[in-house]
């Protein structure tokens, strides 16, 4: 195991400990199914069921999240990424905030994929520097820098930034979110871009005051897809997801 494989995973062993030792602030999980008939690289249409867990605590944050993927074929696969985050600011107890920034964390995530079906077994691990922002009219928003130690294809860097933006119609409550992926080009594979966004209504309102039940869409833009160059993916899928 390289060495920068060995201190990314004490960096994330590090923020999990964290994670399981100082109190939650706050925690989400939820649920979301998809289905869309636009997908790049394998058959065109797929249907996943993804499961989410986000929480922050007082020394970190953490974000979760698995994908069980059916093609057309009716071929499966399995991918998730932990994305634990270890404040800077928390845990030296120094102000680090500037301009729009308002903490500054060591950032890492891992990156594996099952291998189920014709899809390549892979583990990936993420490390670098993260920035909580300060934006109005955001719920969150986030930026990344890392070095990526990559299992399929050559080291490259990568940078991810994701947000969510809630508002109101009238009484009706809306939610839109993304994360955006940039990666390097290296010899043996093409630079990236994915832009994935949902656009959600809150129809649990209706139901009760307190339930979070969405329906909308998924809008997929993922330039050279898995570093294909040329291979662009430009798919809208439906979204139904649940918050327990």
């Amino acid at each position: 195991m390289k060495f920068t494989h060995i201190a990314a995973l004490c960096a994330l062993s590090t923020a999990a400990t964290f994670t399981q030792a100082n109190p939650i602030v706050w925690q989400d999980f939820s649920l979301t199914g998809l289905y869309g008939e636009n997908y790049e690289v394998g058959t065109e249409d797929r249907t996943t069921l993804t499961a989410e867990y986000a929480a922050k605590l007082k020394y970190s944050d953490v974000f979760f999240f698995v994908d069980q993927q059916w093609d057309g074929n009716d071929d499966d696969s399995t991918y998730f990424e932990l994305a634990p985050r270890l404040s800077l600011g928390e845990t030296t107890g120094q102000n680090l905030s500037f301009g729009p920034v308002k903490d500054v964390l060591i950032a890492t995530t891992w990156e594996h994929n099952a291998g189920h079906g014709t899809n390549t077994e892979f583990n990936n691990f993420l490390y670098g520097i993260g920035f909580a922002l300060d934006i109005p009219y955001t719920q969150y928003a986030n930026i990344n820098f890392y070095k990526a130690e990559n299992d399929d294809q050559e080291d490259d860097y990568q940078m991810t930034i994701n947000y969510a933006v809630p508002f109101k119609i009238g009484s009706e409550e809306f939610l839109a979110d993304a994360f955006l992926d940039w990666s390097t080009a290296e010899d043996d594979h093409a630079s990236e871009l994915n832009w994935t966004s949902q656009y959600k209504w809150n129809v649990g309102k209706h139901i009760s005051p307190k339930t979070k039940l969405y329906v909308g869409i998924e809008h997929s833009v993922w330039n050279n897809k898995f570093g294909i160059k040329g291979v662009d993916q430009n798919d809208v899928s439906a979204l139904v997801k649940y918050h327990f």
